[in-house]
């Protein structure tokens, strides 16, 4: 094997250390480098970087290797958390972490690492990465451990980054990392997965996005045009959402088809020029099923769009493959048709193509059309 100058994302977790292991072990020369791409009250009860950087540097001493602080702050606020606040205000639901992966992680980092001399750059991510002898291409694939497959978060990875990109524990199981780590002796073998979008951390949502994007109350009316609440703005709603509504305690006899007496409200619809919250009683009421939807800003990893056909897709992460026929594909925009209606498809989120445990890339949902 010929061995590399790695440079390794470490987090603080354990998932990046056991990385650096796996690649020390294999003999590569493994630097580590901790990302700060937050500063914002960034010693709040709620914000871990200066915890997490110090769980990364004892990493670094136990795997031998050493580490640098790099702050990629202003990139991440100019090119991530801009869009973040610019999507919600129009009502639509982003997801930052593919845009921080795509923009930081695998860019401004990638830049980095270059610069200092990697010829590699590795990260702890539930993935893997194939050179196809055939097509010479190189592919993006699942993490061998299903309930931990990344894949959905990294497929707007093109062929350049694919190229210098190794992801040693998209080959293991989650349980199988966590064993490396205890075996070793990881001070963070133990150390809980981090969840949640990186510059919100575990503090309540609507009081973050309440210090960045201005409240406009209305009216939360159910599908007869009845009013039956009221909203605090619709940037801090998203479709399918059910608590947080304030009507829990409202009950109709007889409701809309797929609900009842007792029956939950969920986000439906919103009406951003009339400022109105539409919401729906029962999960499988028409206004929450799609059988087709639109997407537009695409990114495929090939560097062209996939030919129309079948394929899988996801709506959202941790949902099951969909059956899926790809209909049209233009290097930007595409539609898909599925076998089964998708629940809840949201504006905002992102719908990524896959061929098998190939991931093809995807775009951001545009629209889906309801059965109602």
């Amino acid at each position: 094997m010929k061995h590399h100058r790695i440079v390794v994302g470490l987090s603080g977790g354990v998932d990046s250390a056991v990385t650096a292991h796996l690649l020390k072990k294999q003999g590569h020369e493994v630097v580590g480098i901790f990302m700060k791409n937050w500063e914002d009250d960034d010693d709040s009860e709620f914000c871990s970087s200066n915890i997490d950087f110090v769980d990364a540097a004892a990493v670094a001493d136990v795997v031998g290797i050493e580490i640098e602080h790099v702050n990629f702050a202003a990139d991440y606020k100019d090119r991530v958390f801009a869009d973040f606040l610019r999507e919600y205000q129009a009502g639509r639901t982003p997801n930052p972490d593919i845009l921080c992966n795509a923009e930081i992680k695998f860019k401004s980092f990638l830049d980095h690492a270059m610069q200092v001399g990697a010829e590699k750059i590795a990260t702890g991510h539930y993935a893997r990465v194939r050179l196809n002898e055939t097509t010479g291409l190189h592919e993006l694939l699942k993490g061998l451990d299903n309930s931990k497959d990344q894949s959905y978060f990294l497929h707007r990875l093109n062929q350049s980054q694919l190229s210098k990109t190794l992801f040693p524990v998209g080959e293991l199981l989650k349980t199988q990392v966590r064993q490396i780590a205890e075996e070793i002796g990881l001070p963070n073998a133990k150390k809980k997965d981090s969840t949640g979008i990186c510059f919100i951390g575990e503090r309540p949502f609507r009081d973050f996005l309440n210090r960045y994007i201005s409240k406009e109350p209305g009216p939360i009316k159910d599908p007869s045009g009845r009013t039956i609440g009221k909203h605090v703005g619709l940037s801090f709603y998203t479709l399918g959402q059910r608590q947080g509504l304030g009507i829990g305690g409202i009950k109709e006899k007889g409701a809309q088809r797929g609900g009842g007496e007792h029956t939950p409200w969920f986000v439906a619809r919103k009406d951003m020029d009339k400022n109105i919250l539409w919401v729906v009683q029962g999960h499988d009421h028409p206004w929450l099923l799609s059988p087709q939807l639109e997407a537009a800003d695409a990114s495929w990893c090939s560097g062209t769009a996939p030919v129309a056909g079948r394929y899988a897709a996801k709506t959202r992460y941790r949902q099951a493959d969909a059956t899926c026929d790809l209909a049209s594909s233009e290097t930007a925009e595409f539609s898909l048709n599925f076998n089964e209606n998708q629940w809840a498809v949201t504006p905002g989120q992102s719908a990524v193509l896959y061929d098998g445990e190939v991931c093809l890339g995807g775009g951001v949902i545009n629209a889906a059309r309801t059965l109602a």
